[in-house]
């Protein structure tokens, strides 16, 4: 149960209230913003809470259980630290935020009314609406380890092990959205850039990071696709770095990467047709022991 300040409860009591709603948001990158919607800024717990955001709450609702309650905020690209470049470079993306209920006629008289995660944020022109899931979300998020044939780590984590060396390059030619061109790319391969990730290093879209969704190398040139397109034009010239990919198989890793000692997968699982298929005569000795002695 919520518990409210007795000072704050009695304010609710009074006949009229000076009341308003102040949201902080801690981003990936560790930075704090404060913003708030009443008309002025409002400070405390060492955040100052901007009034010029034009930030509004709409609905929000609570579930019972393991359900995910939650809420949104709308607000405009000209309050104070945000900017579409930011949200489109994933910086928002499932940010802390703490909502507050305070008297803004004396700051102390405040109670929290909420803690929650972004979830989807939608742009549209000039504004943005931003979910705000609540903490059940949490129990959403994948733990501890599954039993499947791929390999569960990310090249060149700690878990994998390879020392994954970094190409670096330059734009040739683009289609300044997903698809890019650099000759320096020739002689990897096919395929061998897909799954990587290529991340700008220069130009309009410094430091924005995407998947490869694919790598041809034809002709002398190598071709890039990316999964997901940048905040600005990709243009010629523009410097970018790459590691290679990993379609997380036990053949790719050892023949590749020469890591299979460290394949974090079970290649040699069963399938669901050989699960469900049962025994049929002659199918062998099928004793319940190794398949590939």
């Amino acid at each position: 149960m919520r518990q409210i300040p007795n000072a704050l409860a009695a304010h609710l009591e009074g006949g009229a209230t000076t009341l308003c709603r102040c949201w902080s948001l801690t981003r990936r990158d560790g930075q704090v913003l404060g913003f708030t919607d009443h008309d002025r800024d409002l400070v405390f717990d060492g955040i100052t809470y901007a009034a010029t955001t034009g930030l509004e709450a709409a609905e929000s609702a609570a579930e019972l259980g393991f359900a995910i309650g939650g809420g949104e905020v709308a607000g405009a690209f000209a309050a104070i630290g945000l900017n579409e470049a930011d949200l489109a470079r994933g910086l928002y993306d499932d940010a802390r935020v703490a909502i507050w209920l305070v008297n803004w006629a004396d700051i102390a008289q405040r109670v929290l009314l909420e803690t929650g995660f972004v979830g989807e944020i939608r742009r549209s022109d000039l504004a943005f609406t931003a979910e705000v899931r609540g903490l059940a979300k949490a129990f959403d998020d994948e733990r501890g380890r599954l039993y499947m044939r791929s390999c569960s780590a990310d090249l060149g984590d700690i878990r994998c092990g390879v020392a994954l060396g970094t190409f670096n390059a330059v734009v040739a030619s683009t289609d300044g959205r997903i698809g890019l061109t650099a000759p320096s790319l020739a002689g990897h391969g096919d395929g061998h850039f897909t799954g990587g990730r290529l991340i700008f290093t220069s130009g309009a879209n410094l430091g924005f990071a995407s998947e490869v969704k694919s790598h041809a190398d034809a002709g002398g040139v190598g071709a890039i696709q990316l999964w997901q397109a940048p905040p600005g034009s990709i243009a010629p010239g523009d410097a970018f770095s790459l590691t290679p990919g990993c379609d997380k198989s036990f053949a790719i890793c050892q023949a590749k990467f020469a890591n299979g000692i460290n394949f974090r997968g079970f290649p040699h699982i069963p399938g669901n047709d050989f699960v469900i298929g049962g025994v049929r005569p002659g199918d062998g000795a099928l004793d319940g022991g190794s398949l590939f002695r």
